[in-house]
């Protein structure tokens, strides 16, 4: 990606390092919470924090990620932070976001949140966002290089194979698909024709 070796090597990771960076990260979070007596509504701010992270995943894939610009700065920059995943999906090195990048970012938003909610509610909301964040983290590299064996892991598979190889412009809410037929970009189903001359 990058001509300079150590700061290709900055763009590259493992998909673990974000669990050793947020689990504990996002308990810290909680304990803080209750130390500060966020008390019963601590589930409440989770499940908001969640939510938000639902929102920001779908609307930073459909509008950041996937603006393309034709050339110049944009379209280099767009292909650092997202098109090399579509040009290489199954790079098990680039499926999780660098620390270099989640790390700030993650720092932005709970400074944001704590302007927003103030505390202690700052702190589950913030704690339920990062799991939110990590979940997807751990679900877009499960797609990518897990054996879905269950139903519902199926399907995340396939939704999301279909944004990758049917129809990029659909499909935005990797670990959060609901928010596509809420704002009208579901991936569809390939014709039965169509599917059976791939077969």
């Amino acid at each position: 990606m990058f001509d300079v070796k150590w700061l290709d090597k900055l763009s590259r990771v493992h998909w673990t390092v974000p669990l050793f960076i947020f689990v504990p990260t996002i308990t810290a979070m909680l304990v803080l919470g209750f130390i500060h007596n966020v008390g019963v509504w601590a589930l409440a701010w989770i499940a908001g924090g969640y939510v938000i992270w639902t929102l920001t995943e779908y609307w930073l894939h459909r509008v950041v990620f996937h603006f393309e610009p034709d050339h110049g700065v944009g379209a280099r920059l767009h292909w650092i932070i997202h098109g090399v995943h579509h040009d290489h999906p199954n790079d098990p090195l680039r499926l999780v976001m660098p620390p270099s990048v989640s790390v700030p970012l993650a720092a932005l938003f709970v400074y944001v949140f704590y302007l927003i909610f103030g505390s202690p509610g700052f702190l589950p909301l913030s704690a339920g966002f990062l799991g939110g964040y990590l979940a997807y983290d751990m679900l877009h590299y499960h797609v990518h290089h897990r054996h879905a064996t269950t139903r519902l892991g199926k399907l995340m598979r396939e939704l999301h194979m279909r944004h990758h190889f049917q129809d990029g412009g659909t499909g935005y809410g990797v670990s959060a698909p609901f928010w596509d037929h809420v704002f009208g970009t579901p991936t569809k189903r390939p014709s039965a024709r169509r599917a059976a001359t791939h077969h």
